[in-house]
């Protein structure tokens, strides 16, 4: 019985694959949101407007929502191993080479597209895997996994500040590249695409799922795209990650401007990955009891709510108050969507739809948010006009997702 050996295993392997993606996402992301704390040395010694220079970010957004679509499309075909492998080898190789930027277009070149291709990884191929490995406990299993970027969140801005002080930015991204790919390239010889490949079963699957294949119910992407629901999930997102981009971006900058010391504001992104950290495992497995779509409408919620305090903080502790309601609303949606995705559109093409819909709605407004916030801080000197602009666009994130429903196939339902 192909069940058999499943039972046989001391453990299932599917914990041993989403140990592997937590670490994975704890180098990408916790080395990819120091962007932040970089930002000011970098302006400071090449005297580049805050537009120009967060432009390299929204650039690497970009690129990196294109890059996790080809991603997903050869995880699907190819596996996690091999994907996750040569990405790492990217992301090392690009922030070493940031380190020895002396123009405007090496850290747009080395950042906004070398290090963008390293995080081709980041999202798709991981969270994907996590989706066909577990049946049951997905939005638990995913908000476990997804908790990584969290952990780097927590440890990378004080460890960057630290490093930065101490040896300056050049030396730092040479550390943070080296650690990177060593990292990610041991971590993905563990991933495996799915339990059908090893004779197992997805944890709370049954027999079915090796007998027909684990891909069998759902839409390709073609499919997803000409239904209302996958664009509604965009924009929804997209509404909230414009806001997301600006903060992990500008809020260090914003809140050194009034008058906060360097180590008080990198902790204000050391609370967001805290928070967001337990809001990520909290919001999984919220998401499992009482569904996607209402945890969706509870982080959108919230996010919006605290874009809109940001117009009132003027002194510290009103920053960390924003960074704990934040930091819960952007874990928890960051959870969101790949159940999202397999809720609606199946396991017949995961990897490709979800990496779609982090293109357009995740990635997109990831980089679109810091422009924007630059771009307005240069004419008004202030970043108030952003703040107020996406708590709105969060707010009508919330009220698509409120006319969100099933997606009909005609007998061939999505999901497992």
């Amino acid at each position: 019985m192909p069940g058999a050996k499943s039972r046989r295993l001391p453990f299932f392997y599917g914990y041993i694959v989403s140990i592997a993606a937590f670490l994975c996402m704890l180098v990408m992301w916790g080395a990819y949101y120091s962007f932040g704390i970089f930002f000011t040395p970098l302006l400071e010694e090449f005297g580049w407007t805050r537009a120009m220079t967060s432009g390299a970010f929204s650039l690497s957004f970009v690129l990196t929502g294109v890059f996790n679509v080809i991603a997903g499309r050869l995880t699907d075909r190819f596996g996690p191993r091999l994907v996750v492998t040569i990405c790492g080898i990217f992301l090392g190789l690009g922030y070493i080479l940031v380190s020895v930027t002396q123009a405007f277009w090496q850290l747009y070149l080395f950042y906004g597209v070398v290090v963008a291709m390293g995080m081709g990884s980041a999202v798709t191929p991981l969270q994907s895997t996590v989706a066909r490995w577990f049946t049951k406990r997905r939005g638990m299993m995913t908000g476990m996994v997804v908790a990584g970027i969290g952990v780097g969140m927590l440890i990378s801005p004080p460890l960057a500040n630290w490093l930065i002080e101490d040896y300056g930015w050049r030396t730092s991204y040479r550390i943070v590249g080296i650690t990177s790919l060593i990292v990610m390239v041991l971590a993905a010889q563990v991933l495996r695409r799915d339990p059908q490949q090893m004779g197992l079963l997805p944890y709370g699957g049954n027999e079915r799922h090796l007998s027909t294949g684990l891909s069998a119910g759902g839409l390709n992407l073609m499919q997803a795209l000409r239904t209302w629901q996958f664009w509604v999930i965009v924009l929804s997102l997209l509404g909230f990650t414009m806001g997301e981009g600006t903060i992990v971006v500008h809020i260090v900058t914003h809140a050194r401007g009034l008058g906060v010391s360097a180590a008080a504001a990198a902790l204000i992104i050391t609370i967001i990955g805290a928070v967001s950290m337990f809001s990520r495992i909290i919001t999984g497995t919220a998401a499992d009891k009482i569904g996607n779509k209402s945890s969706w409408v509870i982080c959108l919620g919230l996010g919006g709510l605290s874009l809109g305090w940001l117009l009132l903080a003027r002194e510290l502790w009103l920053f960390y108050l924003f960074a704990l309601v934040f930091g819960f609303a952007y874990g928890g949606l960051s959870v969101l969507p790949s159940p999202m995705v397999a809720e609606h559109f199946g396991l017949k093409a995961h990897g490709v739809v979800f990496g779609t819909v982090i293109m357009f709605g995740g990635t997109g407004g990831m980089a679109l948010g810091p422009l924007i916030a630059g771009y307005l801080f240069d004419l008004t000197q202030s970043y108030n006009p952003s703040f107020l602009i996406f708590a709105i666009t969060s707010a009508i994130g919330l009220v698509l997702m409120l006319f969100l429903k099933p997606v009909k196939t005609g007998g061939n339902e999505p999901g497992t």
